[in-house]
């Protein structure tokens, strides 16, 4: 019997290997994190150019679209909350005072020349009137380029958030122009799931893309009751006004709390952030339907919008991406003014821009980040009373 080699080959076949080495070599694309075209560590700029009423919780932008790139000028939308006062949960909200971060919001558009500094254009989509799809609010937005056409797609809330579950399938506007102005389908695009489906009280976070000349959209649900869980689904069609069919596989991602999505090779490559049991991994899918996980990450960007070069290409040759806006959800200093900003976010998940400084595993973080993650002081009485019974 051979010990494993110093050098590590570049294969390895020995009736003794373990389970660890036959997945080193069959379950990741390299031998070595450094060389994986899909793992990345992240680092995150502050963005210039939003006011945000001075932090009082009032004004709230989040969810990040997709980021295109029109005559040399970046776009991205979002959610975009301007109330009179912060959330007060579902039992207080009124037609002025929201729910949730995200309800009483529109949908919002902004330009950049850098991707760091960004000029604020105006609302994009409106709340339409009731009972139309969104009279409550409209929200998490994504952009899909079309036959010259520009389609956004977002959640069209028909209730106040919170109350049972999310009534929000999804809505769409179309334009000549990603400057607008947007014309809404006023319809439902893609329908919330029979009541007893997983998807049947909330699609969320739609997210087209274009691939063998069919629109693909993305969407997040959450199911399972009071013990959530999340996945995302596809819905395909053959034009970007649907009709949409829900692929029968679904959910096809088992984890991650938002979608982010992108052409990678000839396949598609998902970040999972925050829930489920492959949480904080990128998976890869070469028929864009069965994910395996192929890298684990650090500090993910939370609900990115990536800017993607090659989005709508479906040229099977997808390159990656290096950059992007995601949002963090607890800006302020305390609950009485939470709300929500965009950041910018750069990593290496490229076939053509490698930065060998976001390819390493060993990334050192301020010791204010994990002292931040302390013990509450319920935690610390429930161990002091703990350890007092095991005297």
């Amino acid at each position: 019997m051979c010990a494993f080699p110093y050098f590590i080959p570049d294969s390895y076949d020995d009736p003794n290997q373990s389970l660890a080495l036959k997945r080193l070599y069959n379950k990741h694309w390299a031998l070595r994190p450094d060389d994986n075209p899909l793992f990345s560590s992240f680092k995150y700029t502050r963005l210039e150019g939003f006011d945000y009423n001075g932090g009082d919780g009032t004004i709230s932008r989040r969810d990040p679209s997709k980021i295109i790139k029109i005559n040399n000028k970046y776009y991205v939308w979002y959610t975009k909350r301007d109330t009179k006062t912060i959330p007060m949960g579902s039992d207080k909200a009124t037609d002025e005072i929201p729910s949730v971060d995200w309800d009483l919001s529109e949908i919002w558009y902004a330009t950049s020349s850098d991707g760091f500094t960004w000029k604020e254009i105006g609302c994009a989509v409106p709340r339409p009137p009731k009972p139309l799809p969104g009279w409550r609010s409209v929200s998490t937005p994504d952009i899909l380029v079309w036959e010259g056409k520009y389609y956004l797609y977002y959640q069209g809330f028909l209730n106040v958030s919170g109350k049972d579950g999310d009534d929000c399938p999804v809505a769409a506007s179309v334009a000549d122009s990603p400057d607008g102005p947007w014309k809404p389908l006023n319809k439902i695009v893609v329908p919330n799931g029979g009541p007893n489906d997983w998807d049947g009280k909330s699609i969320h976070d739609p997210y087209p893309l274009v691939h063998n000349g069919k629109v693909y959209l993305y969407f997040k649900s959450d199911f399972n009751g009071k013990n959530i869980l999340r996945a995302e689904g596809v819905a395909i069609a053959d034009h970007p006004e649907g009709p949409f069919v829900k692929h029968p596989g679904n959910p096809v991602i088992n984890s991650g709390h938002e979608t982010c999505l992108f052409p990678f090779k000839n396949g598609l490559a998902a970040m999972c952030i925050h829930n489920g049991n492959e949480v904080n991994t990128i998976q890869y899918a070469e028929d864009w339907v069965n994910f395996e996980p192929v890298s684990n990450i650090d500090m993910g960007p939370i609900a990115a919008g990536p800017y993607i070069p090659d989005s709508f290409n479906d040229d099977g040759n997808g390159r990656g991406i290096n950059w992007g806006l995601s949002h963090f959800t607890n800006a302020g200093t305390g609950p009485e003014n939470r709300h929500s900003i965009l950041a910018r976010f750069d990593c290496s998940l490229s076939l053509d821009n490698i930065y060998p400084e976001l390819k390493r595993t060993e990334v050192y973080h301020n010791i204010d980040v994990w002292f931040s993650q302390g013990l509450s002081d319920e935690q610390k009485k429930m161990i002091k009373e703990r350890d007092q019974l095991n005297k």
